[in-house]
């Protein structure tokens, strides 16, 4: 085991593998083997998130079951001073759930979900994920809007915002958590809502997870037993671009969805000359009637679609496929909000998008923008800590690289194709790969960043949960 140099919060300093071990000892008598150190069977695959980047090697991950081990795991971090970093679907752009040197409170064995289809109220335990969740929802006729990728963390969605295919009709993720179950830096367990802790329950939807260790959600249930939803793609062109977001911009709030320009790949559904070209692909989801649905759909059908795969499906069908495989690639995305109400991007910026996703390096790479405004926008932009609420677009610019070594002018390009298409900022947690100052700013503006620095203040006055969109105390 590495020597750690350390300082604790008690003035102590660890600086040798045995005052390591002794640290850690009383972990390892509560959870057994399952606290893993770089010596442990499993480690690596315990170690490892699903974008690959610098490496960050903790000296433990303390696979947890409950609120007890937590708190026990947050103990000896605030008296070793261990960095403290915390893993749910480990999805996250800027690799929060691993610390370098620390601890990883890893959250998957905390996996529970259950339906509660009288109170109309799902409820998740910290480690589950979307997927599960939707399905576990679906079968009773039910659904929570979360993003559109089943194999990433519930939680990190919702601490985030959490923005998808139900996101126009039914809210954001954050605007459907109705309560939250959070183990404090001193390990405390408190229930945070409308009625306890408020103000904790305000910043924890939307300010990441800088407040705690949520082991379970409370989340609002609909009735959506269909959608009418699937994917559309169209040839690149400027015309086209501009007519889908038009489209979208102007479509019902029961539309929600996302537009991507990328590179095709070979997928079997296109004809082969549109492999290895740009397309336009949109994913999309109505939740209203047949009948309304096809009147929504007619403008983007109007466009000459290459594939058509729109059809009324149970939603859990939207997340089709799962989170797909594990990448082990290096990322990077910048994201921003652009325009308000109806307005959509001109003919110039989608000639301009096409022309950035084209000079992308090799790997994979695009440009992804979500429609926002219905019931987005009908929240108030101080009631939770998601504060671009005016948007009419969410816009992320974002690529894998091949391997590290591509990973310099993968972000590069990142960097000047953002530029190009005027996104600087303000940011989305959840796609913000870097974590600056200046970043926590862009995701926290004004007032909102004030605020949540006030409630750091009373739950984590010491900065334990630090490894994340930070905001400082």
């Amino acid at each position: 085991m590495a020597t750690q140099e350390t300082p604790g919060t008690t003035g102590t300093t660890i600086t040798s593998p045995e005052a390591l071990d002794d640290a850690l000892a009383p972990l390892a008598a509560v959870l057994g083997d399952r606290l893993l150190t770089p010596s442990s069977a499993g480690f690596a695959d315990a170690a490892e998130v699903y974008l690959g980047g610098p490496e960050r090697t903790p000296v433990a991950v303390a696979r947890v079951r409950n609120t007890d081990e937590i708190a026990a795991v947050l103990d000896v971090a605030r008296r070793t001073g261990l960095p403290l970093g915390v893993r749910a679907g480990g999805h996250n752009l800027a690799r929060h759930a691993l610390v370098d040197g620390g601890i990883v409170v890893d959250l998957r064995l905390m996996d529970g979900i259950e339906i509660d289809t009288e109170a109309g109220v799902g409820r998740a335990q910290g480690g589950a994920l979307a997927g599960a969740y939707v399905a576990a929802a679906g079968e009773h006729g039910l659904a929570t809007g979360f993003g559109d990728t089943g194999g990433v963390g519930l939680a990190g969605i919702a601490l985030g915002g959490g923005i998808g295919y139900l996101s126009r009709a039914h809210g954001l993720t954050v605007d459907n958590v109705l309560g939250a179950e959070v183990v404090l830096a001193d390990g405390r367990v408190v229930r945070a809502d409308a009625d306890e802790n408020p103000d904790l329950y305000w910043a924890l939807r939307g300010g990441g997870g800088n407040f705690g260790v949520v082991t379970r959600l409370d989340l609002r249930l609909r009735e959506l037993p269909v959608v009418t939803g699937g994917m559309f793609v169209w040839p690149a062109d400027p015309g086209v671009l501009a007519g889908v977001l038009a489209a979208f911009a102007q479509a019902p709030a029961e539309l929600s969805g996302m537009v991507n320009v990328m590179v095709a790949p070979p997928l079997p559904m296109l004809p082969a000359e549109a492999h290895g070209k740009p397309v336009v692909m949109a994913l999309a989801c109505f939740t209203g009637s047949a009948d309304q649905a096809e009147a929504a759909y007619a403008p983007l059908r109007a466009l000459g679609p290459l594939h058509d795969s729109i059809a009324e499906i149970a939603y859990p069908e939207m997340f089709a496929g799962g989170g797909g495989p594990e990448s082990g690639l290096p990322g990077d995305a910048r994201t921003g909000f652009l325009g308000a109400g109806a307005w959509a991007p001109d003919e110039a910026w989608a000639a301009a998008a096409i022309k950035a996703v084209l000079a992308a390096p090799r790997g994979v790479a695009a440009v992804n923008l979500r429609p926002m405004g219905g019931a987005i926008g009908d929240v108030d932009a101080a009631d939770t800590a998601f504060a671009h609420r005016d948007a009419a677009w969410m816009v992320t610019v974002q690529g894998l690289a091949q391997d590290l070594d591509g990973a310099s002018a993968l972000g590069e390009w990142v960097s000047a194709a953002s530029a190009s298409l005027g996104v600087a900022g303000p940011g989305y947690v959840n796609f913000m790969a870097r974590a600056t100052e200046q970043d926590v700013r862009d995701a926290y503006p004004g007032a909102t960043l004030d605020r949540l620095r006030e409630v750091k203040r009373t739950y984590d006055p010491g900065n334990l949960f630090a490894s994340n969109h930070n905001v400082k105390p």
